[in-house]
């Protein structure tokens, strides 16, 4: 898949864009602060209906604005597609070919996209948060399924949550907290029993791929690792067992603390190379090459997936790569996925790729193709 044409009105800070792609390397140069990551905010807003730069989506409509629309036209194996959103004070309304999508989790996954910038190298020695997105943004866009069900988790931990802050320091019982805690199980055993899955898919390739990039020398293993003990074998009755128990051992201790302490939004991943943990043990070039690594994994999983490959964005990262695992993400991608860079310049990036890349220049909100 590629997108062929991306239109901006009043979106960051581009009062209007309207600008052909190619649909192999395309690279837009400039300055700082002149619009180059906001064009990757765009694609990456159209494919997810979110941003991966803030969490509030009025921040992308033009100060005093009274709305920001962004458009896209696609060509996938399929045909050609269509998306369409408009951010506004009142929300967002999302269409797929002109038909508006009432709920998110139908409109993603309509177009595939792997991000990765400067903020991805920390997801090996960052937080579990950081992890988590990772795992949640890649498998929800395999599997409105699991979009849903995660939808469903969190609005029901939200609502445990509150419940529990109502309990702190009562000695009654509540018949509505067990009433939330097995439907929270129910949708949290769907949830772990598929990002287990996931991670089973992933480590495949990824494990070929980190070897490759060590030149054979290091054997990547990732391990899920849920807050509750759960059997490998994935039984959702063996798994719904396992978060009863965790219930039944935690319970004091959450309405004492007034949050629920056990679940998927406190799960984790863990990253082994030659059985050592990387985030604690491993060099920072062994923590850049799993992070390149899951990055290479995952476009390969989604190809293997939906049959197509997804729109690569790297969004000022090339930079941050040394000139080996630059010419191993280079030569990855070479004429096989759609690819947009975001760079200050390409002086000393040495690579047929990119010297075969249609460029792009960005100037205080104007963006043209050269030559």
């Amino acid at each position: 898949m590629h997108i062929e044409r991306l239109t901006l009105k009043q979106f960051r800070n581009y009062d209007e864009l309207d600008v052909s792609f190619e649909p192999n390397v395309n690279v837009i140069i400039g300055e700082n602060a002149q619009g180059k990551t906001n064009v990757i905010e765009a694609i990456y807003f159209l494919a997810l209906a979110k941003s991966h730069r803030t969490a509030r989506d009025k921040e992308l409509i033009q100060w005093e604005a009274p709305f920001a629309r962004i458009e896209g036209a696609f060509q996938k194996q399929n045909g050609p597609l269509s998306l369409h959103v408009v951010l506004s004070g009142k929300g967002k309304k999302v269409k797929v070919n002109g038909l508006e999508q009432r709920r998110l989790s139908d409109y993603i996954g309509a177009v595939n996209v792997v991000m990765f910038g400067p903020e991805d190298l920390n997801l090996v020695k960052g937080s579990p948060q950081i992890r988590r997105r990772f795992l949640d943004m890649e498998l929800g866009q395999m599997s409105p399924v699991y979009l849903h069900q995660l939808a469903m988790y969190q609005k029901i931990l939200l609502q445990r949550n509150h419940l529990l802050k109502q309990l702190f320091g009562k000695a009654n019982s509540a018949p509505m907290l067990d009433v939330l805690t097995d439907q929270l199980i129910e949708v949290a055993v769907e949830v772990t029993k598929k990002r287990f899955e996931f991670i089973q898919l992933l480590q495949r390739w990824a494990e070929e791929i980190h070897q490759a990039i060590s030149r054979g020398k290091e054997k990547l293993v990732i391990t899920y690792e849920p807050s509750v003990h759960v059997s490998e074998q994935l039984n959702l009755s063996k798994l719904r067992e396992g978060f009863y128990e965790a219930y039944e051992q935690k319970k004091e201790r959450e309405r004492q603390r007034g949050t629920t302490l056990f679940g998927p939004h406190r799960d984790d991943l863990v990253f082994f190379v030659n059985d050592k943990d990387v985030q604690t043990y491993g060099s920072q070039g062994q923590q850049r090459t799993t992070a390149l690594s899951l990055k290479l994994a995952e476009i390969e999983l989604m190809k293997e997936t939906i049959g197509d490959y997804p729109i690569l964005l790297l969004d000022d990262v090339l930079s941050e790569l040394d000139d080996y695992r630059q010419s191993h993400l280079l030569h990855a991608i070479q004429h096989r996925v759609q690819t947009f860079v975001t760079t200050t310049n390409v002086d000393g990036i040495d690579h047929q790729t990119l010297q075969e890349a249609t460029i792009y220049e960005v100037e205080q909100g104007s963006l043209k193709k050269k030559g």
